[in-house]
């Protein structure tokens, strides 16, 4: 009788909600946004790489307001928007433009659990694109700026008794700015999408001691059998010490201590290697011991991978994993959902693509000029999946030359431009530095705002030499990095080769189905060729795959079909926008796949 009572109350609680928010647009949607509780979205722990044991979501219905640029607070707001969804999105419930003159305002009210007393208070916003400006209680606490990366504020200091109130800012100039966008721009068509603008990933509170746990970084290194940790300590003082425990299950395997800002070398016996076909991770506990007392500790993990690279008996600069050739095939994945645009109706569905991808053969995904929550990262982990990890572009693009290597002048961007550029990508590599699924980092996108490439290159080489740098995928290509990176469609084409570098496809494919449906526009829909039934476009893509496999042996070291799934006027996926369709014959196209990636061996 009690339950039912409490699932009565819920549901009376969760009416009124509902009554305020709906999908907004006639759009297609997934299947996951028909279930969409506006009192519990998205309320899986955001952090998983570093974990605490108590938290608070802030998703959910907030007022919003779209104001000229400049203007002062709204005194009045317009209506509910369902955070974390943009604006411009289907599941905000608005689906308005917002553009350069306007900035988005937001207003919501949260209160502190009381078992938190005595402990500092810390918000986090997984990601807001793109400039964001703070007010807790009327009183201005920070800004940020970059789109694809968490921030926070301890906001201790602000909080009254009772609730508390949170107005957010946010301005997004899309491509009439130089910041990194991806393929957002103002008049979406072709390969160009719609807008994101202001929250797009879950807003959260952390209850945390004065003297925390701020960051982890693990590094494994599999020659000497070994991780290091090393862990980033606010207010530490001398004689504070942090202890690791790496647990394999419920066993700890290992156990080691240092003072603070010393990393911690642990050697590992007989360790368990992580790949696709074998994702172990290992546990650990960080703790943060003062005066003998443990005054914080989080949960995190690691593997044991080596990402490298190697010539063959051939003379072929091969890419290794584990310190052997491991051909990498993925398609390229651009993270983009027709009713939440850059963000995912639910976790299940942010874990579903890469579910499919393994279900397709593939061991690798090239994540394009989008970065991800942490739980995408955190799933490939689990599931393992390899990781090409691309920097958003932004700016304006260039001459681009892919045939031959660049005899041009690159672009030059402004002073602004490349400040914004530089910061971006660095907190990029420090937030994903951790996850070991990551293989290899790509500034620079078909010379879309490509500049000073072989310093950008170098630097990022050098900030992670762990890593592989795929330096520009498609050109303009420079004698700098780890990888020579070639784009052809639909088929694919050894036309460049390097000898001292691995040569890779790194696009390729874009077979079109449209599906009626299924289409994001009822027109003007496209792919690089198009067929007219899954028969023809299977048989197309097992043509392309029987193609890339005699280059294989000739020089190839991994390839990326594009793509994943439709995104809105593109209709070239594996899978329909909406994810209700596979449009290939999943069976065929597995079995050619593992005949692509098993050629080295062969």
């Amino acid at each position: 009788m009690k339950r039912i009572l409490i699932r009565i109350t819920f549901l009376l609680f969760c009416i009124p909600l509902m009554s305020q928010w709906k999908p907004a647009g006639k759009n297609i949607k997934t299947a996951w946004a028909e279930n969409i509780n506006p009192n519990e979205v998205l309320g899986e722990y955001p952090r998983p790489i570093m974990e605490r044991a108590q938290w608070k979501n802030l998703n959910g219905l907030w007022d919003y307001a779209i104001r000229p640029y400049g203007d002062m607070h709204p005194t009045k707001y317009d209506g509910k928007i369902l955070v974390p969804f943009a604006v411009e999105s289907s599941l905000s419930g608005v689906m308005k433009e917002v553009g350069d003159e306007n900035e988005l305002w937001y207003r919501t009210s949260f209160t502190v659990p009381e078992d938190w007393s005595g402990k500092n208070t810390l918000l986090h916003f997984g990601a807001v694109d793109w400039r964001t400006d703070i007010w807790v209680n009327d009183i201005k606490v920070g800004s940020h700026s970059g789109g694809y990366t968490p921030f926070s504020f301890d906001i201790t200091p602000f909080l009254n008794k009772g609730p508390q109130n949170l107005i957010i800012r946010v301005w997004d100039p899309t491509d009439d700015g130089p910041q990194p966008r991806g393929k957002q721009v103002n008049n979406p068509e072709g390969i160009w999408y719609t807008p994101v603008t202001g929250i797009w990933q879950t807003v959260w509170l952390e209850p945390v001691q004065t003297k925390r746990i701020a960051k982890i970084r693990t590094t494994p290194d599999l020659d000497h059998s070994a991780v290091r940790i090393l862990a980033t300590i606010d207010e530490a003082v001398h004689g504070d010490i942090i202890e690791v425990n790496v647990l394999e299950g419920t066993s700890i395997v290992a156990n080691a201590k240092a003072s603070v800002g010393e990393p911690i070398d642990i050697s590992l016996k007989n360790p368990k290697l992580w790949s696709p076909e074998s994702p172990f991770l290992y546990d650990i506990q960080v703790k943060l011991i003062s005066a003998g007392k443990t005054t914080d500790q989080v949960k995190s993990y690691f593997a044991m991978r080596k990402i490298s690279m190697k010539r063959d008996d051939l003379g072929v600069m091969r890419m290794q994993l584990n310190n052997k050739d491991y051909f990498q095939f993925g398609p390229l994945d651009q993270g983009w959902w027709p009713d939440g645009l850059y963000t995912a109706p639910t976790d299940e569905a942010l874990k579903y693509d890469i579910i499919k991808t393994k279900e397709f053969g593939f061991n690798m995904i090239r994540k394009h000029v989008k970065v991800e929550p942490a739980r995408w990262y955190m799933h490939c982990d689990r599931l393992g999946m390899l990781v090409w990890q691309d920097m958003p572009s932004g700016d304006r693009s260039n001459g681009w030359q892919n045939k031959k290597y660049f005899d041009g002048s690159e672009l030059k961007r402004s002073g602004e431009s490349e400040r914004i550029y530089r910061k971006e990508w660095k907190e990029i590599m420090d937030y994903l530095y951790s996850y070991p699924s990551i293989v290899v980092w790509v500034p620079f996108n078909e010379a879309w705002g490509q500049f000073k490439t072989v310093e950008i290159t170098e630097w990022t080489k050098n900030y992670d030499p762990n890593r592989l740098v795929n330096s520009a995928s498609g050109g303009n290509h420079f004698q700098t990095g780890d990888i020579l990176d070639l784009h052809n469609y639909p088929q694919p084409d050894l036309y460049l080769y390097d000898a001292n570098r691995v040569t890779v496809l790194g696009e390729y494919g874009g077979i079109g189905l449209p599906l009626e449906g299924h289409l994001w526009k009822t027109d003007n829909n496209w792919g690089y060729v198009k067929f007219k039934n899954s028969k023809e476009v299977t048989e197309e893509y097992v043509k392309y795959a029987m193609m890339l496999k005699k280059m294989v042996k000739a020089g190839f070291s991994a390839a990326v079909y594009t793509q994943t799934t439709d995104v809105e006027g593109e209709v070239n996926g594996f899978m329909t926008y909406d994810r209700k369709v596979d449009k290939m014959n999943i069976s065929k196209v597995k079995k050619v796949n593992q005949e692509v990636i098993s050629a080295l061996q062969n």
